[in-house]
């Protein structure tokens, strides 16, 4: 291929196009247990989460609920994956390997904040939250029916393969967050006169993000590390359908997902995935939940 500013531009438009295909082919699933979250800044301060809201009847004067001053705060960072394609390769036609590279590039930045996301819940376990406890820990601050302060539990323990029970069911409020600050972009250093390409032969193609992944309401997640059977699973839905606001009303909060990995997939289907229990009787958990296995949880 004779090498010319047309040439370069047709050549970088089919490596962004076979880019995109990649990012297109991916089933994203970050966004079923993360809420997105708009950023402007490098840092979001996340005071305004500290709670899961609710109403209440309104007697005498309104209750304004003010952001509170937290430590809690997310700094975006940057993400990049490169490709070098040397200028003889271009020379010479031999670029059908390129494109298959580049639809992989795609896939890669598709499946990264996926890959993100496990790694924040796999952590939470001793990761600081909003209310300034570890996410998944024994003494959050609960109420009872009167309003009045209990610890709350959202742990299991244990020591084995971690599980989660989660309510994803609300569409502006999830257990973590997905903080965008700019979505992943295709770039290009493949004029013939950049430093690149004149010291070294090779033309650049890049893509390149920036977000962070944190967490958000512990409320809505239970995770354990002990045993998964009908006893822990029934301990895990209770807890989390019990909890009650500072004015003893119900949180409303029902789990809706079972997450395990694939070391507790048979598990998670013996408690849920069955009609009829090994003694003959009814299984009243069948179908409870659903189950989403995702192989990043071990």
């Amino acid at each position: 291929m004779q090498i010319t500013p047309s040439a370069l531009r047709a050549l970088s438009q089919g490596f962004q196009a076979a880019f995109l295909a990649g990012i297109g082919a991916v089933a994203s699933q970050w966004n079923l247990v993360a809420m997105e979250v708009q950023s402007k800044t490098k840092i979001e301060n996340y005071a305004w989460m500290k709670d899961l809201p609710g109403m209440r009847e309104w007697i005498g004067d309104r209750i304004i609920n003010n952001l509170e001053a937290t430590n809690y705060q997310l700094v975006n960072k940057h993400f990049e994956n490169t490709i070098g394609v040397d200028r003889d390769d271009i020379e010479d036609d031999a670029l059908g390997i390129y494109r298959n590279r580049f639809s992989m590039q795609g896939e890669v930045a598709a499946q990264h904040k996926d890959s993100l996301v496990w790694q924040v819940l796999l952590a939470a376990f001793a990761t600081l939250g909003l209310d300034g406890q570890y996410f998944f820990d024994t003494d959050h601050v609960g109420y009872d029916a009167s309003g009045n302060e209990i610890a709350y539990s959202n742990t299991g323990g244990g020591s084995s393969a971690p599980w989660f029970l989660m309510d994803l069911s609300r569409t502006y409020m999830k257990p973590l967050v997905m903080q965008q600050r700019q979505e992943v972009r295709f770039a290009a250093l493949d004029k013939d006169t950049d430093e690149n390409v004149v010291m070294k032969r090779q033309f650049i193609y890049g893509a390149d993000a920036r977000y962070n992944v944190g967490l958000g309401f512990h409320q809505l997640a239970y995770g354990s590390k002990a045993t998964l059977d009908a006893a822990a699973f029934v301990a895990a839905k209770t807890a989390m359908g019990t909890q009650r606001r500072p004015d003893g009303s119900s949180m409303n909060v029902m789990p809706t997902h079972l997450l395990v990995g694939p070391s507790n997939e048979a598990a998670a289907r013996a408690v849920i995935g069955v009609q009829q229990l090994a003694n003959g009787a009814t299984n009243p958990w069948y179908n409870n939940v659903e189950i989403k296995v995702i192989p990043a949880l071990g």
